[in-house]
């Protein structure tokens, strides 16, 4: 699914690096927590892994396909059909209805479109994502910003999921949620992943759910590994 070979990235020409990073590889199916200290790059890293950001030296690749040998146009048409990205600031449209924000990837990917189809359609898509993530249905035709913080929570989810992307980041997805729902919203999110079979990559700062998860990476021992690689 994810391979990364050697790295480095620094943000402009000429400053130290970011990160540096040794041989990564990661399964189909898998699910990562990835942690460490804020500022240490862990979303930079995701915006790697979705060639969002491109290594000064290295390699990422999904799915067998290296991010930096793709154009700009390529590299957007093929993350809109392989990934679904839940941003910890959700970056819902406001002005949209709940279902038009879950189906909106459906716009830009024919791929995920096409794999709605055995559900009955995007509309149809939408509406089970959101049940399996326990939004009922008078709140499908509102406005996204009418939601409770929590419930856009679980509509940014369910956009990531629709189309069953081969791979889902998720930057701090329980950040604004306080700790009683934390855990409910994981159980969600990695049975979702899994009913998908998407592999999963979340960033988090709530070690206390790491156990629950395939694989843990700490980005500081990533980064020390790769410099001595």
């Amino acid at each position: 699914m994810i391979d990364i070979e050697p790295l480095r990235f620094a943000w402009t020409q000429g400053d130290a690096d970011t990160l540096v990073l040794g041989r990564l590889h990661l399964d189909p199916g898998q699910t990562v927590f990835l942690y460490g200290p804020s500022g240490c790059g862990k979303s930079t890293l995701l915006g790697l892994l979705s060639g969002v950001l491109s290594p000064r030296q290295g390699r990422v690749s999904l799915l067998g396909q290296d991010w930096a040998a793709l154009r700009a146009g390529q590299r957007d048409a093929f993350r809109a059909d392989h990934v679904g990205v839940i941003f910890q600031q959700f970056n819902l449209l406001p002005y949209m209805s709940v279902l038009d924000n879950v189906t909106l990837p459906c716009r830009f990917s024919a791929l995920r479109l096409q794999r709605c189809k055995s559900a009955g359609g995007p509309q149809a898509s939408a509406q089970s994502w959101l049940q399996r993530m326990g939004l009922s249905a008078d709140l499908w035709p509102r406005r996204a910003d009418a939601l409770s913080v929590g419930q856009q929570q679980r509509v940014a989810a369910a956009r990531a999921l629709i189309g069953q992307p081969e791979l889902i980041l998720a930057d701090e997805p329980t950040s604004a949620l306080d700790a009683a729902l934390r855990r409910d919203f994981m159980d969600l999110l990695l049975q979702a992943a899994r009913d998908a079979g998407s592999t999963l990559v979340c960033v988090s700062h709530d070690e206390q759910q790491a156990a629950r998860f395939d694989v843990q990476w700490s980005l500081p021992a990533l980064q020390t590994a790769g410099g001595l690689a």
